[in-house]
């Protein structure tokens, strides 16, 4: 059958289409983004305006007609961070729902990371044993690590790459201070989640998924996305101790010019950096792998569980 899946991220709102059936692998058919930047939306009281409300709602026909284009059996509509913490949140999707007729699911951030996981573990198999999973989106952090396909931790900190650009670096570049607090509070609060982590040992695979490990990746020398998703793609935190003040000395303009770097994600890029210097760190890992599937694909993997059973 042909599934859609459709993120409402902080960032992008994306449609997933693919083709799928229990026990093969979900094949890529069409992908359609828009940068509706949902996050940035949201009023100084926390609530989406009605001018966000509105262009939420246009975004989502349109994808819904995309996926009615493609010939879309099933659509999955799920949201993330931003209208999760929208305090007006329940009025939005009421109001997604009536006008489009989408039933967007929040999903939690727990929920994110277990996801996330579960896509990483079907892509590595079970050969690759305890799993450590990263994942920076725009407004979350997620961590998760286990042996089974259900992690046996799961975190979510509110330290997303666009959430952290908005709040604590503003110039262009960031001015070193800037940098510096920024970089003392996402290491405090990553600090207070190692325990959770330590005490599972250490894990054979370390991987990370989101456009911002996979930027960081390539800027640093790994495999551009043209020789496929079957490449080895790696980032250490050597190269990425290495890039992060360089990237903080940059314009936006300079790390858009980067290689594989896009004009919409290179305001963030620093903030990511921080994030993901901060994590290997602190975590104690040395070099993670790109994976290629996250948070859509075990949206869809979990529906095709569902449908086996």
């Amino acid at each position: 059958m042909r599934l859609g899946v459709l993120d409402v991220g902080s960032n992008t709102v994306h449609l997933l289409v693919v083709d799928a059936h229990p026990g093969a692998r979900p094949l890529p058919a069409y992908s359609h983004k828009s940068e509706l930047r949902l996050a940035e939306l949201l009023e100084p009281d926390g609530s989406l305006g009605e001018p966000g409300v509105e262009r939420l709602v246009e975004t989502v026909a349109d994808a819904l007609e995309v996926a009615e284009d493609k010939g879309v059996e099933d659509l999955l509509p799920f949201a993330t961070s931003a209208l999760r913490e929208a305090v007006n949140g329940d009025e939005v999707l009421a109001r997604v729902r009536r006008e489009t007729a989408v039933d967007l699911q929040v999903l939690t951030g727990a929920d994110e990371a277990r996801l996330t996981f579960l896509a990483v573990r079907r892509w590595f198999g079970w050969s690759s044993g305890r799993l450590l999973v990263l994942d920076i989106g725009g407004g979350s952090l997620e961590v998760a690590a286990g042996i089974d396909e259900e992690p046996d931790a799961a975190v979510s900190l509110p330290l997303g790459a666009g959430r952290l650009t908005r709040a604590w670096l503003h110039g262009d570049p960031p001015g070193p201070d800037e940098v510096r607090v920024l970089r003392k509070h996402v290491r405090t609060e990553i600090a207070r989640t190692v325990a959770e982590f330590s005490r599972l040992g250490r894990p054979d695979h370390v991987v990370a998924t989101s456009k911002t490990f996979k930027q960081l990746a390539r800027i640093a020398g790994a495999p551009g996305s043209s020789e496929g998703p079957y490449v080895k793609r790696v980032l250490t935190r050597s190269a990425l101790a290495d890039w992060l003040p360089r990237l903080a000395s940059m314009s936006t303009d300079q790390r858009a010019a980067l290689p594989g770097v896009s004009e919409g994600r290179a305001p963030q890029l620093v903030a990511g950096a921080v994030v993901a210097d901060a994590a290997l760190d602190l975590l104690n890992v040395s070099q993670l792998e790109i994976c290629p599937w996250a948070l859509r694909e075990g949206i869809i993997l979990r529906r095709l569980d569902w449908m086996a059973g």
